[in-house]
């Protein structure tokens, strides 16, 4: 690829860059995330997938940037982006909020013909799966530091540091209104490719029948992984889950 493909303007990110690799494995991150959240998935299975993180506006390098509140716009913005990324097989893995935006930029390459080989649901619900009077975007900023903290997926040291929290609250508030919004439109195709979904069973977010209904927006093959643990189920088990994804994607 040429050095402009590979900059790919300021949303994605590779680490660990294998030009050689068979198959490419995008991902999205979760709500108040960021694409160096991906760097050990993307050691982990270099050089045979070539590993793009994705990068969302307002946070790390992008932090003086306006965040994008709405799962559609990014999905939009994503699915333009990432087009010259499929030049070779390719799938996609998100994460909670990243999961649900994976499933709507899915929806837009595949209206295009270009299909992913797998889509990765982690952490997230069904996108027909709604649960109302959800709106921690809308409270105080305590009552977000709070959410945040309760699901452990954010390092204590990075907790502790109030003032870089409190700066990071506007990308945080703005993935939470872009999870709390989100509304699958009425029509909506199936996917044609398959739907790996992951999930802990003791997450908060996620009952086990919310992750069952995502076989029911996919005619391709559906698969469940339930492990032990909260929302952020995967930093306890990254070995296995990584194993996961090298079996599906690695022939």
């Amino acid at each position: 690829m040429s050095d402009s493909t590979t900059q790919s303007g300021d949303w994605l990110r590779r680490f660990h860059p294998a030009d050689a690799a068979p198959t490419r494995l995008v991902c999205f991150p979760h709500a108040g995330g960021s694409a160096t959240y991906y760097f050990p998935v993307s050691q982990a299975l270099s050089p045979a997938v070539d590993v793009v993180a994705v990068q969302y506006p307002g946070r790390q390098d992008r932090r003086g940037e306006e965040p994008v509140d709405d799962v559609c716009k990014l999905a939009d913005i994503l699915a333009e982006v990432l087009r010259p990324w499929t030049d070779r097989p390719f799938a996609l893995f998100g994460h909670s909020l990243g999961a649900t935006l994976a499933y709507e930029v899915a929806l837009r390459l595949e209206a295009d013909g270009v299909d992913p080989v797998t889509l990765f649901a982690s952490g997230r619900r069904a996108p027909a799966c709604h649960r109302e009077g959800s709106k921690v975007y809308l409270s105080d900023d305590a009552t977000l530091l709070g959410t945040i903290k309760e699901l452990s997926g954010t390092s204590p040291q990075l907790l502790e540091d109030d003032e870089l929290m409190r700066s990071l609250l506007p990308a945080i508030r703005a993935d939470y209104k872009a999870a709390e919004t989100y509304r699958r439109h009425p029509g909506t195709p199936l996917l044609r490719c398959p739907v790996i979904t992951l999930t802990g069973d003791a997450d908060p977010e996620v009952t086990r029948a919310e992750a069952e209904a995502w076989e029911s927006h996919t005619a391709g093959a559906f698969t469940l992984h339930e492990y032990a643990g909260g929302h952020f189920y995967l930093n306890d088990h990254a070995p296995a889950v990584i194993a996961r994804i090298r079996e599906a994607l690695v022939r």
